[in-house]
């Protein structure tokens, strides 16, 4: 393959159709994964060169099925040089309302199914000696927030697992990438799982005044081509990551009151 291959998976709408549109645009052959094949057909259809996408079905919860995902991935163009981790679901419910088994859902997709996925396609960048992740994890991956509890703490887990896993395969040409959105205009809110499993079903006002997933996607281009350790990517809420760090009592205060839904 003349072009850089990479696989998008969550890539059937918002971030992840706008970034296949995105990498497409710029030369990139594409492996377009998410559950919806219906979709994934459609987002193939709008990109700039569709005949160099491929369609596979995913579903990140059942991880039986994710090493002959990966085989499959890399028979259509002999390779994957980059593999961007974007499927996921969010939560939108307290604590106290939540059951333990979405707690549970929430973990099995954002950090197990994403974690099965990188292990299995792991020994395929190290005997090419080259391969790169980019995982959009969130904001809430580096503070938590009311509303979130199980997507936060996700999020937090995947910057600990890829973390490591940067520092173990630095020397074997593995790079990782770790991208935090914050309030970006797609339905994620409204797909996002109630405290006991069912979808919230309307948009939040602050997703809905949030960055285009056009945006976003050009903040991760360039972050995933310029090789980024880390970069957030939104409106004056990414802000709050530096608050945290310099003034956590400060921020503490103002995410008590802070309208996050």
């Amino acid at each position: 393959m003349a072009k850089p291959v990479i696989w998008i998976t969550g890539a059937s709408s918002g971030i992840g159709e706008a970034a296949a549109k995105k990498f497409s645009k710029r030369g990139h052959a594409l492996i377009l994964s998410a559950r919806n094949e219906d979709e994934l057909h459609r987002v193939k259809q709008a990109c700039a060169f569709p005949d160099d996408c491929r369609i596979l079905t995913l579903d990140l919860a059942v991880s039986a099925d994710i090493a002959a995902k990966v085989a499959t991935a890399i028979s259509f163009f002999g390779q994957v040089d980059i593999l961007l981790h974007n499927g996921g679901i969010s939560q939108r419910s307290l604590i106290k309302d939540t059951l333990l088994e979405v707690d549970r859902r929430l973990m099995e997709v954002n950090y197990f199914g994403t974690v099965a996925l990188t292990k299995a396609i792991l020994p395929h960048f190290l005997a090419r000696k080259k391969g790169q992740f980019g995982v959009v994890t969130s904001l809430v991956g580096k503070f938590g927030s009311p509303y979130r509890s199980s997507y936060a703490g996700a999020k937090h887990a995947l910057h600990g697992f890829f973390d490591t896993l940067r520092a173990e395969h630095h020397q074997d040409g593995i790079a990782v990438t770790l991208i935090c959105p914050g309030f970006i205009r797609t339905q994620v809110s409204i797909n996002a799982v109630t405290g006991d499993g069912s979808p919230l079903g309307e948009m939040d006002q602050a997703q809905d005044q949030g960055m285009s997933p056009e945006a976003c996607a050009e903040g991760i281009f360039k972050a995933i081509i310029k090789k980024k350790e880390e970069v957030y990517i939104g409106g004056k809420e990414t802000f709050a990551v530096y608050l945290k760090r310099f003034l956590p009592g400060l921020f503490s205060r103002i995410l008590r009151t802070a309208k996050v839904r």
